[in-house]
Protein backbone atom coordinates (compact mmCIF):
# COMPACT_ATOMS: atom_id res chain seq x y z
CA UNK A 1 0.00 0.00 0.00
CA UNK A 2 1.02 3.58 -0.84
CA UNK A 3 1.12 6.01 1.72
CA UNK A 4 1.44 9.84 1.51
CA UNK A 5 4.85 9.73 3.32
CA UNK A 6 6.30 8.13 0.31
CA UNK A 7 4.82 9.58 -2.10
CA UNK A 8 5.90 13.36 -0.82
CA UNK A 9 8.75 11.72 -0.98
CA UNK A 10 9.15 11.07 -4.30
CA UNK A 11 7.62 14.62 -5.21
CA UNK A 12 10.11 16.55 -2.91
CA UNK A 13 13.18 14.25 -5.06
CA UNK A 14 11.42 15.36 -8.34
CA UNK A 15 11.19 18.89 -7.79
CA UNK A 16 14.20 19.39 -5.73
CA UNK A 17 16.79 17.53 -7.72
CA UNK A 18 18.50 15.95 -4.78
CA UNK A 19 18.40 14.02 -2.29
CA UNK A 20 20.14 16.50 0.27
CA UNK A 21 17.33 19.08 -0.84
CA UNK A 22 14.17 16.94 -0.73
CA UNK A 23 15.54 15.58 3.13
CA UNK A 24 16.29 19.05 4.33
CA UNK A 25 12.24 20.85 3.15
CA UNK A 26 10.64 17.39 4.47
CA UNK A 27 12.63 17.87 7.57
CA UNK A 28 14.33 14.38 7.44
CA UNK A 29 18.02 13.27 7.23
CA UNK A 30 19.15 11.99 3.92
CA UNK A 31 19.53 8.40 5.06
CA UNK A 32 15.87 8.85 6.59
CA UNK A 33 14.65 9.88 2.91
CA UNK A 34 16.39 7.39 0.89
CA UNK A 35 15.19 4.44 3.59
CA UNK A 36 11.49 6.01 2.42
CA UNK A 37 12.14 5.36 -1.07
CA UNK A 38 13.99 2.03 -1.29
CA UNK A 39 10.39 1.38 0.37
CA UNK A 40 8.73 2.94 -1.77
CA UNK A 41 10.11 1.08 -4.51
CA UNK A 42 9.67 -2.51 -3.22
CA UNK A 43 6.12 -1.34 -2.70
CA UNK A 44 5.86 -0.57 -6.64
CA UNK A 45 8.53 -3.34 -7.77
CA UNK A 46 11.23 -1.28 -9.40
CA UNK A 47 13.39 1.90 -9.16
CA UNK A 48 11.73 5.33 -9.08
CA UNK A 49 15.06 6.75 -9.65
CA UNK A 50 18.28 5.72 -11.84
CA UNK A 51 21.29 7.15 -9.51
CA UNK A 52 24.36 7.51 -11.67
CA UNK A 53 26.16 8.46 -8.49
CA UNK A 54 28.67 11.17 -7.94
CA UNK A 55 27.80 15.26 -8.86
CA UNK A 56 24.91 14.16 -11.16
CA UNK A 57 21.59 14.32 -10.04
CA UNK A 58 19.00 11.56 -9.70
CA UNK A 59 17.00 11.06 -12.79
CA UNK A 60 13.45 9.96 -11.94
CA UNK A 61 12.13 6.45 -14.36
CA UNK A 62 9.52 5.71 -16.26
CA UNK A 63 7.95 3.73 -12.86
CA UNK A 64 8.71 7.09 -11.20
CA UNK A 65 6.88 9.51 -13.53
CA UNK A 66 3.88 6.84 -13.57
CA UNK A 67 3.48 6.85 -9.99
CA UNK A 68 3.76 10.17 -9.34
CA UNK A 69 1.19 11.43 -11.82
CA UNK A 70 -1.17 8.70 -10.01
CA UNK A 71 -0.09 10.13 -6.71
CA UNK A 72 -0.52 14.09 -7.66
CA UNK A 73 -4.01 14.06 -6.51
CA UNK A 74 -3.62 12.33 -3.48
CA UNK A 75 -0.79 15.27 -2.84
CA UNK A 76 -3.01 17.71 -3.25
CA UNK A 77 -5.79 16.30 -1.51
CA UNK A 78 -3.08 16.09 1.56
CA UNK A 79 -1.91 19.91 0.74
CA UNK A 80 -6.21 20.98 1.12
CA UNK A 81 -6.91 19.22 3.60
CA UNK A 82 -3.79 20.29 5.47
CA UNK A 83 -4.96 24.50 4.78
CA UNK A 84 -8.42 23.57 5.61
CA UNK A 85 -7.18 22.34 8.84
CA UNK A 86 -4.88 25.54 9.76
CA UNK A 87 -7.41 27.82 8.40
CA UNK A 88 -9.82 25.84 11.03
CA UNK A 89 -7.67 26.56 13.81
CA UNK A 90 -6.84 30.23 12.64
CA UNK A 91 -10.97 30.47 12.95
CA UNK A 92 -11.82 30.02 9.49
CA UNK A 93 -14.27 27.40 8.27
CA UNK A 94 -17.91 27.29 8.95
CA UNK A 95 -20.44 28.05 11.34
CA UNK A 96 -24.29 27.44 11.90
CA UNK A 97 -26.05 29.60 13.96
CA UNK A 98 -29.89 29.53 14.81
CA UNK A 99 -31.05 33.10 15.65
CA UNK A 100 -34.39 34.64 16.06
CA UNK A 101 -35.54 38.00 14.83
CA UNK A 102 -34.39 40.57 17.28
CA UNK A 103 -31.20 39.18 17.03
CA UNK A 104 -31.31 38.90 13.43
CA UNK A 105 -32.15 42.93 13.22
CA UNK A 106 -30.16 44.26 15.64
CA UNK A 107 -27.11 42.29 17.30
CA UNK A 108 -26.08 40.06 14.18
CA UNK A 109 -25.53 42.57 11.59
CA UNK A 110 -22.75 44.13 13.57
CA UNK A 111 -21.37 40.45 14.98
CA UNK A 112 -21.36 39.49 10.80
CA UNK A 113 -19.67 42.24 9.76
CA UNK A 114 -16.78 42.30 12.18
CA UNK A 115 -16.50 38.24 11.99
CA UNK A 116 -15.92 38.64 8.32
CA UNK A 117 -13.86 41.35 8.73
CA UNK A 118 -11.54 38.97 10.56
CA UNK A 119 -12.04 36.02 8.56
CA UNK A 120 -13.05 36.84 5.24
CA UNK A 121 -13.19 33.51 4.07
CA UNK A 122 -15.46 31.81 6.69
CA UNK A 123 -18.66 30.52 5.76
CA UNK A 124 -21.32 31.80 8.42
CA UNK A 125 -25.08 30.28 8.42
CA UNK A 126 -27.94 31.88 9.75
CA UNK A 127 -31.52 29.45 10.45
CA UNK A 128 -34.10 31.73 12.36
CA UNK A 129 -36.90 29.85 13.66
CA UNK A 130 -37.78 29.57 17.44
CA UNK A 131 -39.01 25.90 18.23
CA UNK A 132 -39.84 24.86 21.44
CA UNK A 133 -36.09 22.44 21.52
CA UNK A 134 -33.63 24.04 19.93
CA UNK A 135 -31.55 21.84 17.11
CA UNK A 136 -28.21 22.26 19.23
CA UNK A 137 -27.47 19.01 17.75
CA UNK A 138 -27.70 20.20 14.22
CA UNK A 139 -26.36 23.46 14.93
CA UNK A 140 -22.89 25.35 15.92
CA UNK A 141 -25.07 28.08 18.03
CA UNK A 142 -27.91 28.99 19.26
CA UNK A 143 -29.08 31.98 20.09
CA UNK A 144 -32.71 32.22 22.70
CA UNK A 145 -34.25 34.33 24.78
CA UNK A 146 -34.68 31.29 27.58
CA UNK A 147 -32.25 29.08 29.30
CA UNK A 148 -32.94 26.21 27.02
CA UNK A 149 -32.62 22.63 27.98
CA UNK A 150 -30.12 21.40 30.99
CA UNK A 151 -27.33 19.97 29.32
CA UNK A 152 -27.16 22.73 26.95
CA UNK A 153 -23.86 25.28 27.35
CA UNK A 154 -24.88 28.51 27.74
CA UNK A 155 -23.40 32.15 27.91
CA UNK A 156 -25.14 35.25 28.78
CA UNK A 157 -25.40 37.50 25.27
CA UNK A 158 -26.97 40.47 27.21
CA UNK A 159 -30.18 41.63 29.99
CA UNK A 160 -32.61 43.43 27.58
CA UNK A 161 -34.52 45.84 29.88
CA UNK A 162 -38.34 45.91 28.71
CA UNK A 163 -40.02 49.12 28.32
CA UNK A 164 -43.78 50.83 27.62
CA UNK A 165 -43.68 51.87 24.17
CA UNK A 166 -46.80 54.57 23.80
CA UNK A 167 -48.02 57.01 20.82
CA UNK A 168 -46.41 60.10 21.93
CA UNK A 169 -48.82 62.68 23.70
CA UNK A 170 -50.51 59.40 25.67
CA UNK A 171 -48.16 59.26 28.51
CA UNK A 172 -46.82 61.70 30.42
CA UNK A 173 -43.01 61.71 30.49
CA UNK A 174 -41.26 59.86 33.27
CA UNK A 175 -41.63 55.75 34.51
CA UNK A 176 -44.68 53.90 34.25
CA UNK A 177 -46.17 51.95 37.05
CA UNK A 178 -47.14 48.60 36.67
CA UNK A 179 -50.46 48.85 37.65
CA UNK A 180 -51.22 51.52 35.43
CA UNK A 181 -51.33 48.39 33.00
CA UNK A 182 -54.09 46.80 34.61
CA UNK A 183 -56.93 46.65 32.00
CA UNK A 184 -54.92 48.50 29.51
CA UNK A 185 -55.62 47.74 25.74
CA UNK A 186 -52.22 46.42 24.83
CA UNK A 187 -50.38 44.89 21.58
CA UNK A 188 -47.65 41.87 22.23
CA UNK A 189 -45.44 39.13 21.37
CA UNK A 190 -47.40 35.63 21.12
CA UNK A 191 -47.04 34.02 24.66
CA UNK A 192 -43.54 32.43 24.37
CA UNK A 193 -40.51 32.37 25.59
CA UNK A 194 -39.75 35.96 27.22
CA UNK A 195 -43.66 37.07 26.85
CA UNK A 196 -44.65 33.99 28.92
CA UNK A 197 -42.61 35.37 31.52
CA UNK A 198 -44.07 39.10 31.25
CA UNK A 199 -46.91 37.70 31.42
CA UNK A 200 -46.53 35.14 34.26
CA UNK A 201 -44.91 38.32 35.81
CA UNK A 202 -48.16 40.54 34.83
CA UNK A 203 -50.72 37.48 36.89
CA UNK A 204 -48.30 37.60 40.02
CA UNK A 205 -48.97 41.19 40.47
CA UNK A 206 -52.50 41.11 39.77
CA UNK A 207 -52.22 43.02 36.33
CA UNK A 208 -54.25 42.20 33.78
CA UNK A 209 -53.96 43.62 30.65
CA UNK A 210 -56.17 43.43 27.44
CA UNK A 211 -54.23 42.25 24.98
CA UNK A 212 -56.52 43.25 21.74
CA UNK A 213 -53.57 42.05 19.17
CA UNK A 214 -50.74 39.53 18.96
CA UNK A 215 -48.03 39.30 16.68
CA UNK A 216 -44.54 37.99 16.36
CA UNK A 217 -43.25 41.09 14.23
CA UNK A 218 -41.79 43.74 15.98
CA UNK A 219 -42.33 46.51 13.22
CA UNK A 220 -46.10 45.04 13.51
CA UNK A 221 -45.99 45.33 17.34
CA UNK A 222 -44.66 49.10 16.87
CA UNK A 223 -46.56 49.80 14.13
CA UNK A 224 -49.82 49.50 15.87
CA UNK A 225 -48.78 51.64 18.97
CA UNK A 226 -48.56 54.16 16.75
CA UNK A 227 -51.39 53.77 15.04
CA UNK A 228 -53.19 54.37 19.00
CA UNK A 229 -54.01 50.60 19.10
CA UNK A 230 -52.52 50.21 22.46
CA UNK A 231 -49.58 49.93 24.89
CA UNK A 232 -46.97 47.83 24.58
CA UNK A 233 -44.00 46.30 26.87
CA UNK A 234 -41.28 45.33 24.94
CA UNK A 235 -37.70 44.43 25.58
CA UNK A 236 -34.77 47.18 24.49
CA UNK A 237 -33.62 45.65 21.79
CA UNK A 238 -36.82 44.50 19.83
CA UNK A 239 -37.43 48.38 19.45
CA UNK A 240 -34.06 49.24 18.90
CA UNK A 241 -34.96 50.35 15.40
CA UNK A 242 -37.24 52.80 16.16
CA UNK A 243 -35.20 54.19 18.66
CA UNK A 244 -35.45 57.57 16.89
CA UNK A 245 -39.50 56.98 15.62
CA UNK A 246 -40.64 60.77 16.41
CA UNK A 247 -44.41 59.29 17.06
CA UNK A 248 -43.43 56.84 19.65
CA UNK A 249 -42.57 57.54 23.58
CA UNK A 250 -39.97 55.28 25.80
CA UNK A 251 -40.86 54.65 29.65
CA UNK A 252 -39.63 53.00 32.25
CA UNK A 253 -41.52 50.39 34.29
CA UNK A 254 -42.00 50.84 38.12
CA UNK A 255 -41.53 48.44 39.71
CA UNK A 256 -39.07 46.94 36.00
CA UNK A 257 -40.42 43.64 35.38
CA UNK A 258 -37.51 40.88 35.51
CA UNK A 259 -34.71 42.11 32.16
CA UNK A 260 -35.44 39.70 28.90
CA UNK A 261 -31.96 37.48 28.94
CA UNK A 262 -30.93 36.53 26.08
CA UNK A 263 -28.12 33.50 25.79
CA UNK A 264 -26.37 32.08 23.42
CA UNK A 265 -26.41 28.02 23.64
CA UNK A 266 -24.14 25.38 22.62
CA UNK A 267 -23.39 21.36 23.30
CA UNK A 268 -20.19 20.48 22.74
CA UNK A 269 -16.79 21.09 21.65
CA UNK A 270 -16.85 24.17 19.42
CA UNK A 271 -14.52 25.70 16.21
CA UNK A 272 -12.75 28.57 16.68
CA UNK A 273 -14.65 30.45 14.97
CA UNK A 274 -17.95 29.62 16.89
CA UNK A 275 -15.84 30.89 19.84
CA UNK A 276 -14.81 34.49 18.47
CA UNK A 277 -18.62 34.32 17.23
CA UNK A 278 -20.16 33.88 20.56
CA UNK A 279 -17.57 36.37 21.93
CA UNK A 280 -18.54 38.92 19.55
CA UNK A 281 -22.19 38.49 20.37
CA UNK A 282 -21.78 39.52 24.01
CA UNK A 283 -19.54 42.29 23.55
CA UNK A 284 -21.64 43.76 20.79
CA UNK A 285 -25.15 42.84 22.51
CA UNK A 286 -24.02 44.35 26.10
CA UNK A 287 -22.63 47.72 24.34
CA UNK A 288 -26.29 47.71 22.26
CA UNK A 289 -28.17 47.56 25.59
CA UNK A 290 -25.96 50.04 27.25
CA UNK A 291 -26.55 52.35 24.02
CA UNK A 292 -29.94 52.17 24.32
CA UNK A 293 -30.44 53.15 27.51
CA UNK A 294 -27.85 56.20 27.27
CA UNK A 295 -29.75 57.49 23.99
CA UNK A 296 -32.97 56.67 24.80
CA UNK A 297 -33.90 56.33 28.53
CA UNK A 298 -31.85 58.63 29.61
CA UNK A 299 -32.62 61.30 27.07
CA UNK A 300 -34.90 64.17 28.19
CA UNK A 301 -38.68 63.65 26.50
CA UNK A 302 -39.17 65.56 23.12
CA UNK A 303 -41.32 68.48 23.22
Amino acid sequence: MLDLRLLSALDAVARTGTFGRAAAELGYTQSTLSQQIATLERRVGGAVFDRPGGARRPVITPLGRLVLAQAGPLLAGEVAARDAIDRFHAGGGRVDVGTFQTVTNVLLPDVVERLRSEHPESDIRLFEDEPEEPPLDLLDLVFLDSPGPPDADRVEVCRDEHVVLAPRGLLAAGPVTLAALDGRPMVALPRICDQAEVEAAYAASGIQPDIVFRTADNQGITSMVRAGLGLAVMPVLSVWFQRDDPALTFHRLEPALPDRVVHLLSRGTLSPLALRLRELAVEVGQQLVAEFKLSLLAAPPRS
